[in-house]
This record gives C-alpha cells, sequence and structure tokens, in this order.
C-alpha cells in the first residue's frame, strides 16, 4: 500500500486503535504517528494476488495462515501497527486471532515508486525488531525483481535479490516458486496506453 500522509495530532496505541476501528480507509500506525494509507496501482494489485494465490495452498498445508492488506501486523505492543501486502503466520494464537498479527514468520511488500524508500529503510528497520519475522520479501511493481531480507544469526540478516527466469525461496515455510508466476498477467509501463 501507498503511504499517503501523516496527521499532525499524536495518539496513543489505544487511541489509534479505537479510532481506526472506525474509519473507511487504512491507517498505519508508527510510535504515535498516524499514516494514512491509499490503494496501489493494478500492477501492484496483481502481484500481490499472484502471490497470495501461490502461497494460500502451500502454507494451509503447513498449519500457517496467510493474509492480505487488510491484515493488521502489531510490530511493537502499543507503539506500531502495518498493513503489509502479505502477511504468514503459524503462530497459534495468530491461527485464532480476529485482530491482528503479532508473530509473523514472512512479511511482503509490493513495492511502489512513492513507497520503495521508505519500504527499504524505516520498514525494514521496523520489521527486523519483530522477534518471529524470519523473512522480509520486497517486490518490485514496476519490473520484475523481488529482494529477500533473510534472518541469520544474531542481529545478522542476509540480503537475496532474484530476476526474471530465477525460482525464489522463502526458506521459513519451505515456499519455492517461479518469479515470473508473481508477475504472471502483469502490465509494465505504457502497455497500457494507446
Amino acid at each position: 500500500m501507498i503511504a499517503n500522509f501523516q496527521f499532525s495530532q499524536k495518539m496513543t496505541a489505544e487511541e489509534y486503535l479505537e479510532w481506526e476501528a472506525k474509519q473507511e480507509f487504512r491507517h498505519e500506525y508508527v510510535d504515535g504517528e498516524i499514516i494514512a494509507m491509499t490503494g496501489g496501482s493494478l500492477p501492484h494489485n496483481d502481484i500481490a494476488l499472484n502471490f497470495y494465490t501461490a502461497l494460500r495452498p502451500h502454507v494451509r498445508q503447513r498449519g500457517c495462515r496467510v493474509n492480505v492488506s487488510d491484515a493488521k501486523v502489531q510490530a511493537r505492543k502499543n507503539s506500531r501497527y502495518f498493513y503489509p501486502d502479505l502477511v504468514v503466520s503459524c503462530d497459534p494464537d495468530d491461527l485464532k486471532s480476529r485482530e491482528f498479527i503479532q508473530n509473523p514468520k514472512v512479511i511482503v511488500e509490493v513495492l511502489s515508486p512513492s513507497t520503495a524508500n521508505y519500504d527499504r529503510t524505516k520498514k525494514l528497520k521496523y520489521y527486523r525488531q519483530i522477534p518471529s519475522l524470519q523473512e522480509y520479501v520486497l517486490v518490485d511493481s514496476e519490473e520484475i525483481g523481488l529482494e529477500i531480507y533473510r534472518r541469520g544469526e544474531g542481529k545478522m540478516w542476509l540480503y537475496y535479490q532474484y530476476e526474471v527466469g530465477e525460482a525464489i525461496a522463502l526458506e521459513s515455510i519451505e515456499f519455492e516458486c517461479l518469479i515470473d508466476l508473481l508477475y504472471e498477467g502483469v502490465s509494465f509501463g505504457d502497455e497500457s496506453k494507446p
């Protein structure tokens, strides 16, 4: 999703959760700041749906769940809440949750030109602080390309980059697929202009 603007007034996490539940549109919460989210482009949406379609049967066989952009992730209690494009959790409490995911194993963000820098910097920093998170996936919506940050030993995170024709691997959930599958039916650039 795309960060639209920040509210000037800070809220507590409790105020945010109460207020946000009544809103028509989604808002992320970072250390008291409210960030309004807007919809993505059609390629952004197609990529997220393709990824979800590929992941869902795989994770269900393993007793996990995958949710799309309407699922809130609590990245730090009473401090940070996000709406990633996809989130996978295998935690028993998350499998029963009706409010938000607290122990994600994999988080996927589909990059948009307006959010790519934020997703690669601040969100990467915030997401790495989630103890359960094993892989953070960034999917380009402007061309075929995917990056994975995978938890290593200690505070180390390993970086992997995938391009056209390669198979991606999410080791934490034993998932593999060709990157091209994630871009099936996606149009880039001026292809849609007459």
